[in-house]
């Protein structure tokens, strides 16, 4: 209940900051034109972006005869989770990951490659598609393109002032360093704010995963041994692509300290350290 909330705090920020950056740089016209153009920049990538994510992975449908322990699995958390059947695929990367995408629960989709298979246990495999279940069952692809189009409008926002200097915004901000400032640093914290939600999210799926497998210590060990292979195995196509890490599971693309505000991904630490809470837990009771 508390990652709900933190969600909607975090999202109830980034619209009110858009709303601020709008009226202050843009004025009304400008506001209606940065929210235009951030709905039309994301309405793409929220209809096709599984399709286009699946290409850019070489990602293989596969179905029971081709891997019936992967599908038993996504079938039976499937089941528990009262979702529609995912379409499953494996990507051929030694690195092990994974990832769900889709628009929703109904067009959802869980991608996995070779090396989860090849590397965890079975209830370490069970893990990790439960958390991305967890993700479909969220609408996490829903809430992930909100925030990044209100991110994006307050960058074009931002540009916008740049550009035209913040002609029709509130009289209140011409000062041209003020405006230069609020043109550069909203951007900045609505990206910080994009990147909790992911976090937040991150949390939630773990959680729910865990819930619906009934095994804390099952994801956090796949958590571990995934972390571990990622420092000293590339993931050659999230190398090429690294717009595509937030996708995963584990970020590959690996960010420490200040860094870590600009994160999809909470440190995997911190993940470990709350599922095996939640072990302790089960076993009090």
């Amino acid at each position: 209940m508390i990652g709900y909330f933190k969600t909607f705090f975090l999202m109830l920020s980034i619209i009110c900051l858009f709303v601020f950056t709008g009226y202050a740089l843009g004025g009304e016209t400008g506001l209606l034109i940065a929210l235009i153009m951030g709905v039309l920049s994301n309405i793409f990538a929220y209809w096709y972006s599984d399709k286009v994510i699946l290409s850019i992975y070489k990602a293989k449908l596969v179905n029971q005869n081709d891997s019936p322990e992967l599908i038993k699995i996504v079938s039976e958390l499937t089941a528990n989770a009262g979702l529609p059947m995912p379409a499953v695929y494996i990507i051929e990367e030694d690195s092990p990951n994974a990832f769900a995408t889709g628009r929703n629960p109904s067009n959802a989709a869980i991608a996995v490659t070779r090396g989860l298979i090849e590397k965890l246990t079975q209830n370490e495999l069970r893990g990790v598609v439960a958390h991305e279940l967890a993700h479909v069952l969220n609408r996490d692809i829903l809430i992930a393109t909100v925030s990044a189009m209100f991110a994006a409008a307050i960058s074009s926002l931002a540009s916008f002032a740049l550009i035209f200097g913040g002609r029709g915004g509130n009289r209140s901000f011409n000062n041209p360093v003020l405006l230069i400032l609020l043109a550069f640093v909203t951007p900045i914290a609505a990206t910080i704010i994009q990147m909790a939600i992911s976090r937040a999210r991150e949390y939630e799926a773990d959680r729910i995963g865990a819930s619906l497998t009934q095994d804390p210590g099952a994801l956090a060990s796949a958590l571990e041994k995934i972390d571990e292979i990622s420092r000293t195995r590339h993931f050659n196509t999230v190398e090429q692509h690294p717009e595509t890490a937030q996708m995963m599971i584990i970020s590959p693309l690996i960010k420490k300290g200040f860094k870590e505000l600009f994160s999809t991904h909470p440190s995997t630490s911190e993940r470990i350290f709350r599922l095996n809470e939640m072990e302790k837990y089960k076993h009090a009771k």
